[in-house]
């Protein structure tokens, strides 16, 4: 383990973020997408070996858990976030995955002891499939999962108010499930299977269409009562959503049978542009498309991507997000990890100083330290800039 000073890695990391955002960068800034996967499995920061279907079952462990997490994340993770003790005390927030959407419409969680939960598909027999309509959109509050979403939001808040500390730091922030969304197309393979649904939208486009219908209205109803209920606007500035089973279709089928959803979703939740999409797996195709149709202007990408040809297509205002593939970052050594970042970043991809290093994407159990200290100090080495020009 390396010793950090956290002051002044928390100093550096303030002036990355606000040269980044004046658009006077001094260095590409580095991010990483972690959550409690990374570390629940046969991790030293699991030190109760929790499952996750204890996670997902009670609020208490939940919270153990999370925290346990970020505190280790914290002390040992390189990236250009605040490190250390957090100055304003700790963020909690429901967590159960990506199987909250699907788990809300009524599919079944699954639990594995060595991979995170997903869900079995609703809607995959023929004589079901029309189920979903007879029902009705769920209750935002008490519809599958979300009951338990916002019980164990409640606990939260309560734990908060009653003065809960940990490692001498309080609870800042509670967060619900539920804010943002995986997608219409994405969570409706999640309902009906994806072979299926990609069939559906071949040979039966008319109840695909309904299917992806039903899905964001629902979708816009809950997040717009969640705000609500938290007495936030009824808009954001800058709406950003994920949708990540694009990428196994064509883009005029996307562009026929998607796009007028992910429209209608920025429409109802957003006050103006620019927008965010979240996007992994192969989509790079997609980014003109969505940048001119959208106005998508932040990009948080997968593998495979040509990074060079990505930022010829999309030019240098558009912000792009990522890097070396978690596979690479699971089976390759640091020599390696520092030399695709010096690669990366050799590509032109930092033109106009608006890219930021993630992996591709989110970590997966099992990711070294080695080698996130490998990227870190690779965005060190290769990632300054000098009059606005990276200078490696």
């Amino acid at each position: 383990m390396r010793a950090i000073d956290y002051a002044r890695h928390n100093a550096e990391v303030r002036t990355i973020w606000d040269t980044y955002r004046r658009g006077a960068p001094i260095r590409v800034p580095m991010i990483l997408g972690i959550n409690p996967r990374y570390t629940t499995f046969d991790h030293p920061a699991n030190p109760r070996a929790t499952t996750f279907e204890q996670y997902f079952t009670d609020p208490e462990v939940m919270l153990t858990r999370q925290l346990e997490h970020q505190s280790w994340v914290r002390r040992h993770v390189p990236q250009d976030v605040e490190m250390g003790p957090p100055e304003s005390g700790w963020e909690v927030y429901v967590d159960f995955q990506n199987s909250y959407e699907a788990g809300w419409f009524g599919c079944q969680i699954r639990y594995f002891d060595d991979e995170a939960p997903d869900t079995l598909p609703l809607l995959q027999r023929e004589e079901d499939k029309n189920g979903i309509f007879d029902a009705g959109v769920p209750d935002p509050f008490a519809g599958g999962l979300m009951q338990r979403n916002w019980d164990f939001f409640e606990y939260f808040k309560n734990r908060q108010r009653d003065g809960f500390t940990w490692e001498g730091k309080p609870i800042a922030d509670v967060r619900p499930a539920g804010m943002g969304t995986d997608g219409p197309l994405t969570v409706a393979c999640n309902l009906r299977g994806a072979s299926e649904l990609y069939t559906d939208l071949a040979t039966d486009p008319d109840y695909a269409s309904r299917l992806l219908e039903f899905i964001t209205e629902a979708t816009i109803a809950r997040i717009q009562a969640y705000w609500e209920r938290l007495e936030l606007p009824p808009k954001v500035q800058g709406y950003g959503f994920a949708d990540d089973a694009i990428q196994s279709i064509s883009i005029p089928m996307y562009r026929e049978r998607v796009l007028p959803f992910h429209r209608r979703l920025v429409e109802a939740l957003s006050a103006g542009g620019p927008h965010a999409i979240h996007l992994c797996g192969d989509a790079a195709r997609y980014f003109p498309l969505l940048r001119d149709e959208l106005e998508v202007y932040s990009f948080d990408t997968g593998f495979p991507i040509d990074f060079g040809s990505v930022r010829q297509q999309v030019g240098p205002q558009v912000e792009i997000k990522g890097g070396p593939a978690v596979t690479s970052l699971q089976t390759a050594n640091p020599a390696q990890i520092r030399e695709e970042v010096r690669n990366i970043l050799a590509s032109g991809i930092a033109t106009g100083g608006r890219f930021i290093l993630r992996e591709a994407n989110n970590l997966s159990p099992g990711i070294s330290l080695e080698n996130l200290w490998a990227m870190y100090d690779a965005v060190k080495e290769f990632g300054r800039y000098e009059e606005g020009v990276l200078c490696s």
